[in-house]
């Protein structure tokens, strides 16, 4: 609030419950922007903040369900009026049911910041709430408060990255269980329950997406979520997955053999991607004053010359439309593709938090090696951008080839 005019009115408005089917609901998760503002995590919530003179410097102002024994019964304890008060710090709280007239009065305000309604359920696409907004466009020009709010998300706070530690350690801990469960003849969907069940066992509330688990050539395909086939003797599996942990996500991609031991050919494609992946890290600094957008092309460059020391030729051209068709990396925080009205041609900053993953995924085409083809790898690390120093949020999931392979020789049941 300290960088808006005075008498500026912030609407900020939380998720309302999405359901699957008919009254089956989807475990609810909050909007980010809205559990960033004010960590309350129940749907159908909204909060007013209006900046003025006073100590705090602004009123909170916050949009609750009302607690009630007949919905209590079936669904819980909710927070309810009083407690917002009380654990979040609101100087006044009301009914859900009355936002809409609270809103309509914020269009006197003469800067009011929020955003449009999404197609996300929220107090936003209610009627009242609707009509409100209509009324007070053909009043008022209103600014996007998502831009100020992303700017603010970026950087991460001490806090902030002590949670994203534990996010990543929790998950890398689950890499490990599922390179030594792996073996052939499981399904891919098995590994994916393995990976969840890790996780929520080590503090994940939920996973942060929705995984890819690919073996073999399913690999090929980068966004493969159908996770149903069969892991194969001799085959890789591509795993892409990540936890959450009090709202922060991790999201990390290792690629280890069904078996347990590499072939020559897998073994020469995977430290190509690894030397590609450790380079990246090593300029994630702020003093290195580079973007995103340069440490990918930094990444194809070295991605060339490391096909070429192993007899691999490939055009610039080729990898960057076929070996290797997306970005080394994107920010991570709250969202797994996080701040998503920032560039990545934006020069990177102490704190922020990024992921490095470089890929190779090799199609059944004559124009390449044939002993590489059908393979894909993609390793993914967690970052957080340092002075002169990066630090690896995921460095406890095992990438190094010798690691893998004593991982996976050690079985669990």
């Amino acid at each position: 609030m300290k960088s808006l005019p005075m008498e500026s009115v912030v609407v900020s408005v939380g998720y309302s419950t999405r359901y699957m089917t008919n009254n089956i609901f989807y475990p609810f998760h909050q909007s980010t922007d809205f559990w960033y503002l004010c960590g309350f995590n129940e749907p159908d919530a909204a909060m007013i903040l209006k900046k003025d003179a006073s100590t705090r410097g602004y009123k909170q102002i916050m949009f609750v369900s009302p607690k009630n024994p007949k919905v209590e019964l079936w669904e819980g304890p909710c927070t309810g009026i009083d407690g917002v008060k009380e654990l979040f710090g609101a100087d006044e709280g009301y009914e859900n049911s009355r936002f809409p007239s609270y809103l309509q009065s914020c269009f006197t305000a003469p800067h009011l910041f929020m955003d449009s309604p999404v197609l996300t359920p929220s107090l936003m696409s209610q009627s009242g709430s609707k009509m409100a907004i209509d009324v007070g466009l053909r009043k008022k020009a209103v600014k996007p408060l998502s831009k100020y709010v992303q700017e603010l998300r970026l950087i991460k706070s001490d806090g902030e990255i002590e949670l994203m530690k534990q996010s990543g350690y929790i998950s890398s801990k689950a890499f490990i269980e599922a390179m030594k469960w792996t073996q052939p003849g499981y399904l891919e969907d098995q590994l994916w329950a393995k990976m969840e069940y890790e996780c929520r066992m080590h503090g994940s509330s939920v996973l942060a997406y929705v995984p890819v688990v690919a073996g073999g050539p399913n690999a090929l395909s980068l966004h493969y979520v159908r996770n149903d086939m069969v892991l194969k003797d001799g085959d890789l599996v591509l795993v892409d997955c990540g936890g959450e942990y009090n709202g922060y996500a991790s999201d990390i991609t290792r690629t280890w053999p069904v078996n347990g031991k590499f072939t020559e050919p897998q073994r020469q494609l995977y430290q190509a991607v690894l030397n590609v992946n450790k380079m990246c890290i090593k300029l994630c600094t702020e003093e290195a004053d580079v973007s995103l957008h340069a440490i990918h092309a930094a990444s194809v460059d070295a991605m060339k010359n490391e096909l070429g020391a192993i007899g691999f030729e490939a055009s610039r051209q080729d990898i960057e439309t076929i070996l290797y068709p997306h970005h080394v990396g994107h920010y991570l925080g709250l969202d797994v593709h996080d701040v998503h009205s920032i560039d990545r041609s934006r020069k990177l900053k102490s704190n922020t938090v990024i992921t490095i993953e470089p890929g190779l995924y090799v199609p059944y085409n004559d124009k390449f090696p044939a002993q590489f083809q059908g393979i894909g790898i993609r390793i993914e690390d967690n970052v957080v951008i340092g002075r002169e120093t990066p630090y690896v949020l995921t460095a406890t999931a095992p990438k190094e080839i010798v690691d893998i392979e004593f991982c996976c020789a050690n079985q669990k049941a």
